[in-house]
């Protein structure tokens, strides 16, 4: 991921001129990460790639967080490292907050996997995650963020006035974290559209099927809990 996203902004004859950097965040992981990032760095004098190593891991919900509380640019992109999202994708979410955003104002772009409902893509995506993703869509409806197709792709755009409303205001921190941002957005009135963008199934997915459908269930329940008895505040 990591090279096909430094090869596509150091591509002048397809991306308009813009300034860039990478932040990378390692969630505490034991993998080796942060050492790989660096040497990355190392080989990148040119571009500016800031390595953040967490000492403990916060989830990717927190990870994402800090990132974006960090991130220096006009527009922060919170991508996911597996390779699923095609980077180059980036310039149709770019388009697409020009024309929802203009000056930059507080709006949200969000990358959408929904146009490969019924293609091969999705029906050999693995049992579990299809799973996941029928059940998910049902409960989104019941909590109010339904007229978004895709909250779960991990590609999505946002302007620096909107990731300075929504993030210092987001509490969760597992993988369902997604569905907060976009509720919150809703409830601070900033734009969110939604843009398909190409994406392959990745293999390696640790989710389990039981655990993860009833965190999700619980973390959603205490998002809306917590917000309708006023403990999380959400104020426009």
């Amino acid at each position: 991921m990591l090279d096909t996203t430094l090869a596509h902004l150091h591509a002048p004859s397809e991306v308009p001129p813009r300034t860039h950097e990478l932040l990378i965040v390692d969630d505490g992981s034991k993998d080796g990460t942060s050492a790989l990032a660096l040497v990355l760095a190392a080989q990148h004098p040119m571009t500016d790639i800031r390595v953040v190593t967490l000492e403990k891991n916060l989830g990717k919900g927190g990870a994402v967080r800090h990132g974006m509380l960090h991130a220096r640019g006009h527009r922060l992109l919170m991508v996911d490292a597996d390779g699923a999202s095609r980077f180059a994708d980036l310039e149709v979410l770019w388009r697409e907050m020009d024309t929802l955003a203009p000056g930059n104002k507080p709006g949200v772009v969000v990358g959408s996997r929904a146009h490969l409902v019924k293609t091969e893509a999705v029906v050999k995506r693995s049992f579990v995650r299809n799973i996941l993703m029928y059940g998910l869509h049902t409960i989104l409806r019941i909590v109010g963020v339904g007229h978004i197709r895709d909250t779960q792709c991990g590609f999505k755009l946002f302007t620096r006035s909107a990731a300075q409303k929504i993030f210092p205001v987001q509490h969760l921190a597992t993988w369902i974290f997604d569905v907060e941002l976009l509720l919150l957005a809703k409830q601070l009135g900033i734009p969110v559209a939604e843009v398909p963008i190409e994406w392959r199934e990745v293999a390696g997915s640790k989710l389990n099927v039981v655990q993860d459908s009833l965190q999700m269930l619980r973390d959603l329940l205490v998002l809306r809990g917590n917000q309708l008895f006023g403990r999380w505040k959400v104020t426009p």
